[in-house]
């Protein structure tokens, strides 16, 4: 079964939709003093912001930018940052979004690779000097701080927008298509060295219409930002999809529960999206303290999410929406508040704008209950990865994109993870999936977290090692673990070894980063 939805035609849709700066103009023209944007005290309208985007386009124009120039932001949550995304739009230059949390060494890599002509620093977790933007192995980018001090390194962001008439919505000889690269999003590095995602203007459009649907936005929906804008969800997810219907925005610099939940009764948020791991410390935090009766739901995505956490929720009368894709592919499944309960475990079925199949290694699709890979076409996956040919290459099979995400599907459609290519491994003759595994342990009262890996055994080939994060003042019990899984999973699948770990080595989003735990083993299990 083809889990295709009917697609809007590209042809059919208004010409503006394609391009995030017209777009936002439209709305600008339509209700121009909304509130767009809302950080902290200060409220900007969508005719205040349209005017900073056009201005901070001429003055990249003048600074030099055209049309395929990357323009790198690298900063903690800041209304700089959306406006740079769409300036960049404007001018026809790639927006590379930059993670702040990466080790220098890290960053480094990602600003050689992308090459920016223009780097918009803002407030980060740490302070950069001028120096480590020119000693690169590409020519240094022009450095625009958005806080820049007296003794400050690089312009001033805000002497960018000082004057000059905007640029020519078509830029400087541009022409603009719909397969025009407009980000290069790097992925979250669950696997070892990340890539530079290439999205093009038509992904952007049909996320934005993927997220219409199934959150159904409208123009009075406000979202609240406590995610960073550099990943995949607080941008293409949240805050473009909302802007894009004409609703609000309101951006935390970074999560702290009690001004996330302050924020929520404060600004009437309507809807709000983290990754599991910020759920989990609102419920700890404590959610009674807060007015949260203006939520329609909570979304999550980026990594599973427990079922007791979303039973936790529902408890207290808030509905938790989930999601699954990928930085190359934005949204591909959701499961929607109604399901959560019923199909727990699952990340539901096809988003509208796409088509997503389970199929096996000849590339046909499996039957209910069989296991395979998660494929998937349509508008809104990427051209490919920057300047990588040969990952490209690997990552498609024709028109589709290869996820490298295992899962099942029942017969009414529904997907479940079962984990990745690379994780799974073969214990006698049988195939075991860690996600599989992971998924029986939240409900251990003495498991904080856990992350299974195959390792090599000279009996069985190899068997399962499993990195245990413990509660406070637990202590490690592993024969108790195995009895935890014993009637829940097949004997081959419960771990051989359980060791115990401070943390486990996350993603922003939350996915656990394995190749990272295979480097501390230097002999194998037996």
């Amino acid at each position: 079964m083809e889990t295709a939805a009917n697609h809007k035609s590209l042809d059919d849709l208004p010409a503006s939709w394609l391009r995030p700066d017209l777009r936002l103009e439209e709305k600008a023209r339509r209700r121009p003093d909304k509130p767009a944007i809302i950080f902290g005290e200060r409220i900007i309208t969508y005719r205040e912001l349209w005017d900073r985007v056009a201005r901070l386009a001429a003055g990249l124009t003048r600074a030099g930018v055209c049309p395929g120039d990357r323009i790198a932001c690298l900063t903690t949550n800041h209304p700089a940052f959306l406006e740079t995304y769409f300036a960049a739009s404007m001018i026809g230059a790639i927006f590379v979004p930059l993670n702040f949390r990466l080790a220098r060494a890290e960053l480094r890599f990602q600003i050689e690779d992308a090459g920016p002509s223009v780097l918009i620093l803002g407030p980060t977790r740490e302070d950069y000097p001028g120096s480590f933007f020119q000693d690169l192995r590409t020519e240094a980018p022009k450095i625009f701080r958005i806080e820049a001090g007296e003794e400050a390194e690089g312009a001033s962001y805000e002497e960018l927008l000082g004057g000059g008439p905007a640029p020519d919505r078509n830029g400087p000889g541009r022409t603009f298509s719909r397969e025009d690269p407009q980000l290069i999003m790097y992925t979250s590095g669950t696997t070892g060295m990340p890539k530079g995602a290439l999205l093009p203007f038509r992904k952007t459009l049909f996320n934005s219409l993927n997220a219409q649907c199934f959150f159904e936005l409208n123009e009075d929906d406000i979202v609240l930002i406590a995610v960073p804008l550099f990943h995949s969800l607080g941008l293409n997810i949240l805050s473009v999809p909302v802007l894009f219907q004409g609703g609000t925005v309101v951006l935390l610099e970074r999560f702290e529960p009690a001004a996330t939940l302050e924020a929520i009764a404060r600004h009437r948020v309507t809807f709000f999206g983290a990754v599991p791991t910020i759920y989990k410390r609102l419920l700890d935090h404590g959610l009674e303290g807060g007015d949260l009766s203006s939520l329609r739901f909570g979304f999550t995505a980026g990594a599973p999410i427990p079922v007791s956490v979303i039973e936790a929720y529902h408890r207290r009368g808030i509905l938790l929406k989930q999601g699954f894709g990928q930085t190359e592919s934005s949204i591909l499944c959701c499961l929607d508040a109604h399901d959560a309960i019923r199909k727990a475990g699952s990340v539901g079925r096809p988003v509208v704008h796409a088509e997503v199949r389970v199929v096996n290694e000849r590339f046909e699709e499996v039957a209910p209950g069989e296991t395979g890979e998660i494929v998937a076409r349509g508008p809104i996956v990427m051209l490919g990865y920057w300047r990588r040919a040969e990952e490209t290459e690997k990552a498609f099979q024709g028109s589709w994109l290869r996820t490298q995400d295992l899962a099942v599907r029942d017969e009414e459609g529904f997907i479940t993870l079962v984990g990745r290519t690379g994780d799974m491994y073969i214990s006698g003759g049988e195939n075991v999936y860690p996600e599989e595994v992971e998924r029986v342990y939240p409900s251990h009262p003495d498991v904080e977290g856990i992350a299974v890996i195959g390792v090599p055994d000279p009996d069985l080939g190899e068997v399962g090692l499993a990195f245990v994060v413990l509660r406070e003042g637990r202590t490690l019990d592993e024969e108790t673990l195995k009895s935890h899984a014993r009637g829940r999973l097949s004997r081959y699948k419960i771990p051989r070894r359980f060791v115990q770990v401070s943390s486990l080595p996350r993603t922003v989003t939350g996915k656990v980063q394995k190749y990272r735990l295979r480097r501390r083993l230097s002999d194998p299990i037996g």
